[in-house]
């Protein structure tokens, strides 16, 4: 496993690119869990995986945890060693952003609520570096974890628009025994916080049950979702939306996200479930299935 520390490194990943098997793209900020490593492993699957590491200062705004959110690099290559990764890109902040108030890139309507209201330029620096990661990776398919939905279709809409020549696979969010997400900000909890913050999960589980049991009512269900999140601290959304283009649907149907953002203690925890509903019943379902983001 090669460890690259700078642009100049990528140009080792040159002869892989000109072999038969993909080169596969895992993006991470680091402190990786076994949900990342499920990344890698699904990856690994479709063909030569370089796993970047980068906690990326642009998608953090005022007052969030950037200068607190975990990164032990040491430890995450030791996890990363046992799962045939053939590179680790692991820059710093100077080398991906030589210089102050350069060119980004404007997320379009996939950014609109959900995330893209509560955190304002969250989405233009998520993108910002991922086109970044894409051209200088040069990846034929990149991994990204369902857990992120909203992120997922962001990027999804920037691959077709942009014409940037990646396939986007979303991996079904990994979850601890008990259901919780996991996610590197599950650190913050106390284990009193990591109590409620299984809030999250079962609420979902809640309204997936209805829906199970005929419920159809938009209104019904959120309500469903909000009363499951009492446990915790503040609840910044509840939504339900279609997948193709987060709308609003007016009743329960077709290809949904239903997603929650709330904070227990220091920590902003999301969660979601991607449903395909119709007359046949109710089934978990890929997040892009449905999206036009691949070439």
């Amino acid at each position: 496993m090669d460890l690259l520390r700078t642009r100049a490194d990528l140009d080792s990943l040159e002869p892989r690119r000109r072999q038969d098997r993909p080169l596969v793209l895992v993006p991470t900020m680091g402190a990786l869990h076994a949900g990342h490593l499920a990344l890698v492993q699904r990856a690994r699957e479709l063909g030569d995986v370089v796993v970047s590491i980068f906690v990326n200062p642009t998608q953090f705004g005022p007052g969030e945890d950037f200068q607190s959110y975990p990164r032990d690099l040491e430890r995450d290559l030791d996890l990363l060693r046992p799962l045939d990764v053939a590179a680790v890109f692991a820059p710093d902040v100077g080398d991906m952003y030589p210089r102050e108030g350069g060119v980004t890139v404007e997320p379009g309507p996939a950014a609109r609520g959900l995330c893209g209201a509560d955190r304002p330029g969250h989405f233009r620096g998520v993108l910002t570096i991922v086109a970044k990661l894409f051209n200088l990776v040069r990846p034929d398919i990149a991994v990204f974890g369902r857990k992120d939905a909203q992120q997922c279709l962001v990027i999804a809409e920037m691959v077709r628009d942009l014409d940037l020549p990646v396939r986007v696979i979303d991996h079904p969010t990994v979850r601890e025994s008990d259901g919780l997400a996991m996610s590197s900000r599950n650190a913050y909890l106390s284990t009193e916080a990591r109590r409620r913050a299984l809030g999250l999960s079962r609420s979902l589980q809640a309204a997936r049950d209805a829906l199970v049991g005929g419920e159809r009512s938009v209104t019904v269900l959120r309500e469903t979702i909000r009363a499951g999140l009492s446990s915790t601290d503040e609840v910044e959304y509840v939504e339900l939306r279609t997948v193709n283009d987060l709308a609003v649907p007016t009743l329960a149907e077709g290809h949904l996200l239903l997603a929650v953002a709330a904070r227990v203690e220091p920590a902003r925890l999301i969660d979601n479930l991607v449903l395909n509903v119709d007359a046949s019943g109710v089934r978990d379902a890929a997040l892009l299935d449905d999206v036009e983001a691949t070439r």
